[in-house]
Formats: C-alpha cells, sequence, structure tokens
C-alpha cells in the first residue's frame, strides 16, 4: 500500500474501501439530484454563455395549468386556428393566376407527362370561379368566398408555403405537429406546455371537430405527444359537447359534491405522505378542473343566450343547410371560448369519414360539383367570427391562422375534373394580433404549381407563431428519447416581413 504522505488525501481515502463506496454514493446522488433540478428548472440562472440553451418552463405539479412567463413580451395573447381539412385549392380561393387563365387548356409548361399523388395530369385549368378586387387593397381573390374575400383587408397572405408530403394524414400531421409520424405533440400542445392557462375553469387548448365528424389525424391534431398529458387538446363541439360531464340522474348534487371533497382530502392526504409524487400532484388538479368543467362548459357551449341578430350574422339560423348551421355554432362556440380565456382553439372545417371531397376539401374528381358545398359551409360562419372578434375588441391580441394540409395542382387530373394534390405551393393566411394587415408575402409561379418567391415552409408558419406569442421556437424544448426536441425540429425562421 503506498505511503500516505505520498498522496493526496482525497486519493487516500478511494484506497479505503467504505470511504470508496461513501464517495461514489454521494457522487450518484448529487448526480440524480442535478438531473432532477435540471428537469425541473431549478438549477442556478443561465449566463451570457448559456444564451442559445433551452428554455423549459418551471411546471409546478400541483398546478399544472397555471399560467407561465413567455421568453419575451407576446404579440398575440390567444390563437384561433381554422383548419380546412382535405387541402382547399388555392388557385381556386386565394391565389389568383391571370397566367393560369391564358394557359387554360394547354400543358403545364415542363410538365407534359408530370405524375403527382393520384396520377398523370391533365391540363392547365384556370378557376371556375372568377377572382374580384376585395377591399381598399384590391386583393384579388375567388368569389367562391365572397365573404370572406371581403375582409381581406385584414388579412396576411402567405402565398409560398410548402409541405413535406403529398398524402392527407402526414399532411395533417405536419400542419399540426411539425412531423409527419405520429406521436408528435401537437402546436397547441407545446404552447399550452410553455404558457399553460389564464383560466382555471376551462382547458388551455380546444379542438372544435367539423359536425361532420372528426379529420384524417383525429386527434393528432390536438394531441400532446411524448409532452405531459395535460398540454393535450379537449376536443368537443357545439353539437357533442364534453362527454360523460352530466351528474348521473341517480346520483343528488349534494352526494356528489360529498364524494368530491372526500376524494380530496384522501388525495391530500397521500400527497403529504409522499410529496414528491408529481404524478399524485397532476391527477388531483386534473380531478379538480373536470369538477369546474361540470360547471364552465355547459355554460360557455350553450348558445341559447346568444342574440338572434348573432346567429343569423353567423348563419347558424340556416335551416336549409345544417352543415353550414353546425359550422356556424362551431364559430360561435370558439369565439365564446376565446372570450372566456381559452388559450388556443383550432376549429376544423371538413371531415374524413364521408369519403374523397365528399365532407371535406379533397376535390379530385369533381371539383366544381363539391366546392359549391364547401364553400357556403366555410365562408360566412368564419367571416363572421373574424368580424366579430374585430367588433369586441379580441382581434388586436388574437391571432388567427387559416391552414390546410397543402394546396392543389392549376391542372385537372387527366380524364377527371378535379385538382390532385400539391405540397410544393400553396397558400395559408394569418390575421390579427401582431401581423400585417392587407399584405401578400411569396409567391407561386405564374400558373401556381411551385413556390419560387420567399419559399416558406410549415416551420416557418410555426416559428412564426410561437414568436408572437413570446416563445422562441430554438429554445422551446422538451428532453425525449436522448434529444431536445422541439416543434420546429432543427428547422424554421421566424417569417420577419409578415410582422406589423
Amino acid at each position: 500500500m503506498p505511503r500516505r504522505d505520498s498522496l493526496s488525501p482525497c486519493a487516500y481515502d478511494l484506497l479505503d474501501r467504505r470511504r470508496f463506496l461513501g464517495h461514489a454514493g454521494t457522487g450518484l446522488g448529487a448526480i440524480a439530484l442535478t438531473q432532477l433540478l435540471a428537469g425541473d428548472g431549478l438549477l442556478a440562472a443561465e449566463t451570457a454563455d448559456d444564451k442559445q440553451g433551452p428554455i423549459r418552463p418551471l411546471i409546478d405539479p400541483s398546478r399544472p395549468n397555471a399560467p407561465r412567463k413567455s421568453h419575451f413580451p407576446a404579440k398575440a395573447k390567444r390563437v384561433l386556428v381554422i383548419f380546412c381539412s382535405g387541402a382547399c385549392s388555392h388557385v381556386d380561393t386565394w391565389d389568383y393566376k391571370p397566367e393560369l387563365i391564358k394557359l387554360h387548356g394547354k400543358p403545364i409548361p415542363g410538365g407534359e407527362k408530370l405524375i403527382t399523388f393520384q396520377g398523370q395530369q391533365g391540363a392547365l385549368t384556370k378557376s371556375p370561379y372568377a377572382f374580384k378586387p376585395r377591399g381598399e387593397s384590391g386583393k384579388m381573390t375567388s368569389e367562391l368566398l365572397p365573404k370572406l374575400g371581403a375582409l381581406a383587408d385584414e388579412m396576411c397572405f402567405i402565398h409560398s408555403m410548402t409541405s413535406k408530403t403529398n398524402t392527407h394524414g402526414p399532411g395533417e400531421n405536419f400542419m399540426s405537429t411539425g412531423s409527419v409520424l405520429d406521436g408528435f405533440p401537437s402546436m397547441g400542445a407545446w404552447v399550452n406546455y410553455a404558457l399553460g392557462s389564464v383560466n382555471e375553469n376551462l382547458p388551455a387548448f380546444v379542438a372544435i371537430p367539423d359536425p361532420r365528424g372528426v379529420p384524417q389525424s383525429s386527434m393528432n391534431n390536438w394531441g400532446s405527444g411524448f409532452l405531459p398529458a395535460v398540454s393535450q387538446g379537449t376536443p368537443f363541439n357545439a353539437q357533442k359537447p364534453i362527454r360523460n360531464l352530466r351528474r348521473p340522474a341517480t346520483i343528488s348534487k349534494s352526494a356528489d359534491r360529498a364524494s368530491r371533497d372526500f376524494l380530496k382530502l384522501l388525495n391530500e392526504r397521500h400527497l403529504k405522505r409522499y410529496p414528491g409524487d408529481t404524478q399524485l400532484a397532476a391527477r388531483i388538479a386534473s380531478y379538480e378542473l373536470a369538477a369546474k368543467m361540470q360547471l364552465s362548459v355547459p355554460e360557455v357551449s350553450d348558445l341559447s343566450s346568444e342574440p338572434a341578430h348573432v346567429l343569423r350574422a353567423y348563419g347558424a339560423d340556416d335551416a336549409q343547410n345544417k352543415i353550414k348551421a353546425g359550422f356556424a355554432r362551431n364559430c360561435i362556440l370558439a369565439r365564446r371560448l376565446l372570450e372566456k380565456g381559452v388559450r388556443i382553439v383550432q376549429i376544423f372545417n371538413g371531415a374524413y369519414a364521408m369519403g374523397e371531397g365528399v365532407g371535406n376539401w379533397d376535390g379530385h374528381k369533381t371539383l366544381k360539383k363539391q366546392y359549391d358545398l364547401h364553400g357556403p359551409i366555410l365562408d360566412q360562419p368564419a367571416a363572421a367570427l373574424l368580424s366579430d372578434l374585430k367588433q369586441r375588441g379580441l382581434l388586436h391580441d388574437t391571432l388567427v391562422v387559416w391552414c390546410t394540409e397543402f394546396g392543389r395542382m392549376p391542372t385537372f387530373q387527366k380524364g377527371a375534373s378535379g385538382r390532385d394534390h400539391n405540397p410544393s405551393g400553396f397558400t395559408c393566411w394569418l390575421a390579427g394580433a401582431g401581423v400585417k394587415r392587407a399584405h401578400s408575402y411569396g409567391a407561386t409561379d405564374p400558373w401556381g404549381h411551385k413556390a419560387v418567391e420567399n419559399v416558406t415552409t410549415v416551420y416557418d408558419l410555426h416559428a412564426t407563431v410561437l414568436h408572437l406569442l413570446g416563445l422562441d421556437h430554438t429554445r422551446l424544448t422538451f428532453y425525449h428519447n436522448g434529444l431536445e426536441r422541439r416543434l420546429t425540429d432543427v428547422h424554421g425562421h421566424v417569417i420577419r416581413d409578415v410582422l406589423a
């Protein structure tokens, strides 16, 4: 054994078995403590050298829905997403192409044998809907959506959006989650994870499915993926409120309240015995929110208090078009939720289960016949929602996002009267908090096939939405399977030119 005076005290201690095991035990404990503190954001404040590191929200397990600070001052307090499921055609709605009219009936330049999702393309085909100048800006939009077009001065168009896929399910996933794969958190879940809720009685994130059903990717559009489950959206609409919310008739109100109070007592006692049990704390918080929602959700979903002129403005009283009336009631519900402090509302126009193009914007075979049905369902209710938000003073701090999973071809499919899928260039628009009014950004080629000017991606759109909410998309992360995951993956740039 070496002489003691030839070794440092620390090195000499390691030669002793008991001291070695003791140091190893305390060292491993310190490593574990550091990991726990890092996960909860309790390590020392960052220095100038840490500016590029991740920012994880500090979440109190006993109050997982509590409001949290943004990374920097936000322009938008809340977000409304209007998602047209089925891939709404940009060249028949927002993207005016005079050259497409001139080239009507001719092969697409350089793509005479172009094969897309369903097969070979036919000739370039102008829109069956005339375009007209709208508002003071004179923005050209289609007569398919005249009421929304009349609000073009409120909108900031992104005409150069691109996607990574030409398939509906992955396309919906990509637009809602930033990944074409299943299992990734939705944009709303990321916002919920980062900022929490400003309303103690309602979810922070609500998804409103179309009256005809859910979109193709269903709950992927509002799921939490690998984020905490409390971050996921709560789906319900004006036709189908949250299930199992009402107290059974066989249980009295007093017995129901007594049961909840007793359960709360038991949970709190258990939490005192195990103060580090974060899952129990989160479960207690979810039970308490569910109890509050028994009162708050029926109240916000009850549209009987809405004046007749409001129902009429939205088209909710349309006895001839039941689907339009149902979507209109969903739009009114969306406005009421935003008024009550729900931070993210995602409303869907179009459903999957009814088949190709029947209940959604997937116009492959007979586009005009199908769009003649879908246009009126969307137009009046969505336009009324946007106008209502402005009239009530909510639009100045609400960001509205209109999107679809990808666009459609400027050609008709060979042997058909409809357009195939087109992820190479399509349109989304923003309105409200923090974005320019009456503005157009980017462009597709002269006939509307590919984005060629200021090409943007879904990652850029997500980065911009997060930015307007006061969040840095490059630093909002969640550690999962050895990776620092984020909504925009390793991509994305804030589209600065659309910011007011």
